[in-house]
């Protein structure tokens, strides 16, 4: 680790800029399926009606002016929270300056009830994720960046190509990062009480962060839900696996330097069993009388068994071996096809949605050189909305193909009962749970 402090020391290269005449692409943090929140970096702002095919939302509405109250039963909450948090190891002189100014953020109390459903369709989402200026900038900041990845890459074994996609997607390489104050953001969701565990647990780790010294109140800064500096850690987050790379002795993933947000988002993936060397997946081509039961996340599969079946890489080469595997197919048949690797299922901690993990890792294929998906999407269709989720959960249930809960997430059980259902019924059963599937159940 001392090498890499090294190695990142006095005069390494600031993340790249964008030039004037072309503007940064947005934030694309999709968001989480219900449940998710302690086990994944990004805002914790999904409810259960959380898309696993979401669309790109922007942080713009974060830079209007904030609408805060003084507000007395918000007061009386945070005196209140005073004796837990120093219950918690939290000084009455990191609590007071903490809380100095701060007032009952209406904005994000907006934000959190007013959450726009998810039903863009992946290849939308895709679209703009993937897209051909955030992989121009992403390519211009692994440039500018080089020396800085590299050394996060050599300490880390994880790709700089990884990294920076992560980065590209979080916060538009460094530049959309979130200004609301954090410890405001998560005191008016604790007091709120929809989900007042889980903020009080971010805020405490907010308070032990500014203890620490890490950054100071007034530049903690992030998204109204939490999620902090150049690839948006969660507080808790933040303390389990952020990092100071540049041997400064503070881990300060909100400053304009983002090594060490780099860093930690690299030491992040290498926790949860990132594979060097290992692509998170790769496009395939399935052969004619494919066995679409074999398909999906939970059949894991020798590459030897793939090719032995035909499937083949799109210029016909057999899928290399990188260990064991799974086919996806998340948009059905009529979809790209994919073969994933367990390094997709490490970018899955960093964000459980399928369309950000696919996005992550072909954005990373495209900074580093890749050419687009080759296969079409069934660009016709439409996503389902969540109502239209949960009926087709109802219905699936009512026909004898019971998916589990009645949730409105497109999960394996729901796959899978889709596929039952599908090939009772003759169809191909590739799990794609479509409008068409609905109304055939309809």
């Amino acid at each position: 680790m001392r090498s890499m402090q090294q190695a990142l020391g006095i005069g390494f290269i600031l993340f790249a800029t964008t030039a004037a005449a072309d503007p940064p692409d947005r934030s694309v943090r999709p968001e989480m399926r219900d449940g998710q929140e302690t086990t994944v970096l990004m805002a914790a702002s999904a409810g259960a009606n959380a898309s696993l095919r979401p669309a790109p939302r922007a942080e713009a509405p974060e830079i209007r002016a904030q609408a805060r109250v003084s507000d007395p039963g918000f007061r009386r909450w945070i005196e209140g929270f005073r004796g837990r948090a120093q219950s918690a190891g939290i000084s009455a002189a990191t609590f007071d300056r903490a809380f100095r100014d701060v007032e009952l953020n209406t904005r994000v109390l907006e934000r959190d009830r007013n959450q726009s459903e998810f039903t863009r369709a992946l290849w939308d989402y895709l679209d703009t994720a993937v897209s051909d200026s955030r992989v121009r900038n992403g390519r211009e900041a692994v440039r500018d960046n080089r020396r800085t990845l590299q050394a996060i890459e050599s300490a880390y074994r994880v790709e700089a190509e990884v990294v920076a996609a992560i980065w590209g997607l979080e916060s538009a390489y460094g530049e959309v990062r979130g200004d609301t104050n954090i410890i405001e953001a998560m005191a008016t969701l604790a007091y709120d009480g929809r989900r007042r565990r889980f903020f009080e647990a971010q805020l405490i780790a907010a308070l032990r962060i500014l203890q620490a010294g890490d950054v100071d109140a007034r530049h903690m800064t992030g998204s109204w839900a939490g999620a902090m500096g150049h690839t948006q850690f969660m507080p808790t987050s933040f303390l389990d696996y952020a990092v100071d790379a540049t041997g400064d002795g503070r881990r300060d993933i909100w400053s304009d330097n983002p090594a060490d947000a780099l860093a930690s988002t690299a030491n992040y993936l290498r926790r949860f069993g990132w594979t060097y060397g290992q692509p998170w997946g790769m496009e395939v081509v399935l052969p004619r009388g494919f066995d679409f039961s074999q398909t999906g996340e939970r059949i894991k599969r020798d590459v030897s068994h793939w090719n032995a079946m035909g499937v083949r890489l799109p210029d016909g080469r057999p899928i290399p071996d990188h260990g064991r595997s799974s086919i996806l197919l998340p948009a059905g048949a009529a979809g790209v096809a994919l073969v994933i690797f367990d390094n997709f299922h490490v970018i899955e901690r960093y964000n459980p949605a399928d369309a950000y993990v696919i996005a992550v890792g072909h954005l990373s294929d495209r900074i580093g050189g890749g050419g687009p998906f080759q296969a079409g999407w069934p660009r016709g269709d439409r996503a389902l909305s969540f109502d239209e989720r949960q009926e087709l959960q109802r219905r699936l249930t009512a026909a004898g193909f019971p998916p589990g809960a009645v949730d409105g997430i497109i999960g394996p059980n729901t796959i899978d009962a889709v596929r039952r259902y599908q090939a009772s019924q003759g169809l191909i059963p590739d799990g794609y749970a479509s409008l068409a599937i609905l109304q055939r159940l309809r």
